[in-house]
C-alpha cells in the first residue's frame, strides 16, 4: 500500500518504561545473551509473528525530505499521522523515513500496513540478528539488510542491524538504537550542491550501504592498532595480565567481523545481478564500487585473522622461550650446588678418629683436625664454583648468545 494515498487511525499512546525513555542508555543488539534469547524464545510460533524484544527503545521517527532545490528535516516522534500527511502532500520530493527504536508494537504494525511491508520481512527487522541480504518485492521494491559496526572502548566489535526498504520516492530505514554511523550521509543531504539530492531515491539506498561499508575501515583500523599493541605487549618485559585471553577475544571478534562482511559482499553481488528494470545500470556502477570496498574489507578481515593466529603462536612460542630461560637458570643453579652438596655431604659423615681400642685411624678424614682444614675445604668449593662458572660462560650459557 502506498503511504501517500492511504490513511489510518492514530496509534494508541502508552507510557514508556524506564528502559524505553530517550534518556536511557543504548541497548546493544550484539549482546550475546540477548541474541541467544532472541534466537530460542517462542520456538514454533507462526511465521511473520512480530515480537518486541524486552527493553527495546521507544521509537523515534525522523524524516528528511529533499530534491534538487530544497531539503527539510523534522522529527515526528509521537506524530506518525503528521508524517504520513507530509508524505501525501509532497509527492514531488524524495523522502528518507528513519525509524530508530522498536519498542512500540502497534506503531510497527502500522508502518508494516501503511508501507506495504511483508510480515516476514518485518519479523526480520524486529528480530535484528539477520545477516546482510537483499529481497525483491513483487512491485520491484527492495528490502536490504546491512550490519553497522564499531570497535568499542571495551575493545569489542559492536554491530547493529540497518534494515532498508525502498519505495517509489522514499527510503524507509529501521534500526534499534538512537546512535548510528549515518551522520556523514545526513550532512551530504543537507549540502546544497550534493549529487545525492539529484539522484532518484534508490540512490539513497546505495548511499546508506556505502556509508556502512566505509565505516568498516575505521573498525578494521582500530582492530589493526590493537593487534599491534598486543604484539608489542608480547615482547614487553612486563606483560599485561591475561594477555592470552585478550588475544583470543580479539581473534573471536575478527572472525565475527568476517562473518558480517562476507554476506555484505554476497548481497552486493546479488544486487549487481538484478535486471535493469529493478536496478538501473546507472546505479550498478556505484554498487560495483561498493563491491570493491566489500572485497577490500573482507581481505583485511582475512589478513587480521591470519595475523592473530600468528600472534597466538608467537605468544605461546615466547612463553615457551621464557620458560626455557627460567629452567636454564634453575639448571645452572642446581648444577653449581651438586658438587658443593657432595663435598658438604662427604664431610658431614661422622667418622671416628680412634677405634674402640684407642688406635689412631689415619685415613678417617685427618683434615678435619687440621688448623687449615676448614679454609681448605671452602677454597676447594670456591674453586669448583669458579671453574663451573667459567665453563658455563665459555659455552655461552650465562649470556643470550
Amino acid at each position: 500500500m502506498n503511504p501517500l494515498s492511504s490513511s489510518s487511525s492514530a496509534a494508541p499512546n502508552r507510557s514508556p518504561t524506564l528502559a524505553e525513555a530517550p534518556g536511557a542508555g543504548p541497548i546493544s543488539i550484539t549482546d550475546r545473551e540477548a541474541t541467544r534469547q532472541a534466537r530460542y524464545q517462542q520456538v514454533g510460533q507462526r511465521p511473520g509473528t512480530l515480537n518486541i524484544r524486552e527493553g527495546a527503545l521507544k521509537p523515534r521517527l525522523f524524516l528528511v525530505s529533499y530534491n534538487d532545490e530544497v531539503c527539510a528535516e523534522d522529527e515526528y516522534t509521537d506524530r506518525y499521522d503528521d508524517l504520513l500527511e507530509h508524505l501525501r502532500q509532497h509527492p514531488e520530493l524524495k523522502h528518507w523515513i528513519d525509524v530508530r527504536g522498536y519498542g512500540d508494537l502497534p506503531l510497527m504494525e502500522r508502518l508494516m500496513q501503511d508501507f506495504g511491508l511483508h510480515p516476514l520481512q518485518m519479523e526480520d527487522v524486529l528480530n535484528d540478528y539477520q545477516r546482510a541480504k537483499i529481497e525483491v518485492f513483487d512491485d520491484h521494491r527492495l528490502f536490504m539488510v546491512s550490519r553497522m559496526t564499531d570497535f568499542t572502548a571495551l575493545l569489542e566489535i559492536d554491530d547493529d542491524q540497518l534494515s532498508i526498504f525502498t519505495g517509489p520516492n522514499y527510503v524507509l530505514t529501521f534500526q534499534d538504537d538512537y546512535d548510528d554511523c549515518l551522520d556523514t550521509l545526513r550532512v551530504r543531504i543537507r549540502a546544497n550542491f550534493s549529487t545525492l539530492r539529484r539522484h532518484p531515491s534508490l540512490y539513497l539506498a546505495y548511499a546508506l550501504t556505502d556509508v556502512v561499508l566505509d565505516h568498516y575501515y575505521p573498525t578494521m583500523a582500530a582492530i589493526g592498532d590493537y593487534i599491534e599493541e598486543l604484539e608489542e605487549a608480547i615482547f614487553a618485559d612486563k606483560r599485561p595480565r591475561r594477555l592470552l585471553n585478550r588475544i583470543l577475544r580479539i581473534k573471536k571478534d575478527v572472525v565475527r567481523f568476517r562473518r558480517l562482511v562476507y554476506p555484505e559482499r554476497d548481497k552486493i553481488a546479488e544486487i549487481l545481478r538484478l535486471p535493469e528494470e529493478i536496478m538501473p545500470e546507472t546505479l550498478k556502477i556505484f554498487y560495483r564500487d561498493a563491491y570493491d570496498h566489500a572485497i577490500q574489507a573482507l581481505d583485511l578481515a582475512e589478513s587480521y585473522r591470519d595475523n592473530i593466529s600468528s600472534l597466538t603462536d608467537l605468544y605461546l612460542s615466547d612463553q615457551s622461550n621464557r620458560m626455557n630461560e627460567v629452567m636454564k637458570v634453575l639448571t645452572i643453579i642446581s648444577t653449581i650446588f651438586i658438587p658443593l652438596s657432595f663435598v658438604v655431604g662427604l664431610y658431614g659423615m661422622n667418622f671416628q678418629r680412634h677405634d674402640d681400642h684407642g688406635h689412631f685411624l689415619a685415613f678417617n678424614m685427618p683434615e678435619l683436625y687440621s688448623p687449615w682444614g676448614y679454609p681448605m675445604v671452602l677454597g676447594i668449593m670456591a674453586l669448583v664454583v669458579g671453574t663451573q662458572l667459567y665453563y658455563f660462560y665459555r659455552k655461552g650459557w650465562l649470556t643470550n648468545r
